[in-house]
């Protein structure tokens, strides 16, 4: 691999602390052992709440080394310390590594040890001593020695996972990866900001407004009995409506999410109904991690899924929850954030990789999905996207679809159409972007004879024994999609602006009102670059929706649940006496 750096120290490094949901870590101990000379520090909490900086140097000549370095990385900002200039984080090398093999005890440090045939602390053990640590003070004198012991052990057994993975590493896209982590432990430190009264109001009516809510949606609907969703009732409505559903094989309509979501951008009426069983099967207002200082903060599990994205738990994590939950954004007096995104961002990715002469015009164009229908000849030149909204929205779908890798089949289920018609659709994709699809069909041939791919900065894959051709195919636009985001967030986080959140192809920044379209214009400059970078030279867009304290942050497709949830709460405060009613109210669906 790439020729290691000549470091003058070299420093392995890791923390105990706490931090309950929402919070930033409290640090309780800290050990680190420099790998040449073999000095150890072993320091307390009290120790290093009087220190302005970090025992061991974080220069330029140094590198720190961790397992999962954000970690580390949020306690060097928590105690208000400087950020290394290096890191190795052997937590994504590890995952790069074996990306795609079955790991039979998963991917942490311990389950790293074990895939080299290395000694570690026992996973009872290890839990035990994290268990002592999150529990917090005040800690017996021998409580205090297990804690750092076992973080001893943890900067032991780095220096021995050192060992192997050296051979292994490339080394400045290792120190990419690092830097990213950086980044990630910014973010994890400052949170989405939250409207705290109303989460709370919400939290305590909880019990009462599921019921409400389901009363409220179903007048539209007339498909739940009590609080059961029943099928038939529902297979009638469809009837009614005269919408074509997705059945599955055994003969029923299909009511998972993902097809609730695709028929709702079909079919708009179906939102409403969508959003409300999403929001019924899956919200849990106590799990959202909110903090003391009303900013909602979870670990953002940076490289967990196999295309390298953050994968933060969908409870959690604010953008994760329902749509109109999101409406709880809100900046703080004086402040504004935006959410700044990349237009078509996976359509852009796949134009410049594969050097599609067509697709790189389309996407020039500023809206590639009618430019497709132009490009394929279903639509004429002077289309705009008032005049022909039913092609543009077939041709976007097909977009998608290819983008997804999904089939003629799923296709037509989702545009309501025979596979005919579907078929008809891929084909035109096929015709038009003939030197996309010779690079797709070659990337995949790679994937299946060699067994592996990558990214442009070396995230790698592996195919595995059962692989999905579909996933190989998409793997190259999802996989440099995070790339290109972490890369941003390395940026805007360098440049010194407050980036709350990533969320897929996007991020979420706050600024002062009076520095905001400054900040947001440096925020879109810097996403540029990293577009630019990682598609070497292709430069894709990105739009900014604003928000300006008062204001809250809304995703357009929870507006009108966000409007009735909050109507509801207030008709309940209005009441003498709230009902009280279980707060999980949606039976199974019969």
């Amino acid at each position: 691999m790439s020729g290691e750096p000549n470091f003058g120290e070299i420093w392995l490094v890791d923390f105990e602390f706490s931090a309950p949901p929402g919070e930033r870590p409290r640090v309780v101990c800290l050990v680190a052992r420099e790998l040449f000379s073999g000095q150890l520090m072993r320091v307390w909490e009290d120790e290093l709440a009087g220190m302005a900086a970090p025992p061991y140097p974080v220069g330029e000549d140094v590198l720190f080394v961790a397992y999962y370095a954000s970690a580390e990385m949020g306690c060097h900002l928590a105690l208000g310390w400087p950020l290394p200039t290096h890191v190795l984080d052997l937590f994504p090398e590890f995952r790069c590594l074996t990306n795609g093999q079955s790991l039979p005890m998963g991917s942490g440090l311990v389950g790293a040890l074990a895939w080299f045939g290395l000694d570690s602390i026992e996973a009872v053990e290890k839990n035990s001593m994290r268990e002592l640590a999150i529990r917090g003070g005040p800690w017996t004198t021998d409580e205090r020695e297990a804690l750092l012991d076992y973080c001893e052990s943890d900067v032991a057994a780095l220096e021995r996972l050192m060992v192997p993975m050296r051979e292994t590493l490339d080394w400045p896209r290792a120190l990419l990866r690092g830097r990213s982590m950086k980044a990630a432990a910014h973010m994890e430190h400052c949170g989405v900001p939250i409207d705290v009264e109303t989460l709370e109001r919400l939290r305590t009516h909880w019990s009462v407004l599921p019921a409400r809510l389901i009363a409220s949606v179903d007048r539209d609907y007339g498909v739940f009995e009590g609080s059961t969703f029943k099928r038939q009732r529902f297979e009638e409505w469809l009837v009614r409506e005269e919408i074509a559903w997705p059945y599955s094989p055994s003969g029923t309509v299909k009511l998972d999410d993902n097809t609730f979501k695709a028929m709702s951008v079909l079919y708009p009426q179906v939102a409403p109904l969508w959003e409300l069983r999403k929001t019924l099967s899956q919200l849990r207002l106590h799990d959202l991690a909110v903090g003391d200082d009303g900013r909602n903060r979870c670990l953002l599990s940076a490289f967990r899924a196999r295309t390298g994205r953050n994968q933060p738990s969908n409870s959690k994590f604010i953008f994760g929850t329902a749509a109109w939950l999101r409406g709880l954004i809100q900046p703080p007096p004086g402040r504004g954030v935006a959410y700044v995104d990349w237009c078509q961002q996976e359509f852009g990715i796949a134009a410049a990789l594969s050097d599609d002469p067509l697709m790189r015009a389309a996407y020039a164009s500023g809206d590639p999905y009618l430019a497709f229908a132009k490009q394929a000849g279903a639509v004429p030149a002077g289309a705009t996207k008032q005049s022909h909204k039913r092609e543009r929205d077939l041709f976007k779908a097909c977009v998608l679809a290819v983008q997804y890798g999904m089939g003629e089949a799923a296709l037509a289920e989702r545009i309501g159409q025979p596979v005919a018609k579907a078929r008809e659709l891929l084909m035109l994709h096929r015709q038009t972007y003939r030197t996309f699809w010779h690079w797709s069909d070659a990337a995949l041939d790679y994937a299946m004879l060699e067994g592996e791919l990558w990214t442009v900065f070396g995230w790698h894959i592996g195919v595995g024994l059962d692989p999905n051709p579909r996933s190989l195919r998409n793997f190259p636009m999802q996989a440099n999609g995070a790339e290109m985001l972490r890369l941003a967030c390395c940026l805007i986080t360098e440049a010194g602006i407050r980036l709350c959140a990533p969320v897929h192809d996007a991020v979420l920044i706050e600024a002062p009102l009076g520095a905001l379209d400054d900040t947001i214009a440096q925020a879109q400059a810097l996403m540029a670059e990293a577009s630019r970078i990682v598609l070497d030279g292709f430069v894709l867009r990105t739009d900014a929706e604003v928000v300006r304290h008062p204001q809250r942050y809304q995703d357009e497709r929870g507006v009108a649940m966000w409007e009735r949830v909050l109507g509801l709460l207030a008709e309940i405060e209005a009441e003498p006496k709230a009902e009280s009613v279980p707060a999980s109210v949606l039976e199974p669906t019969d």
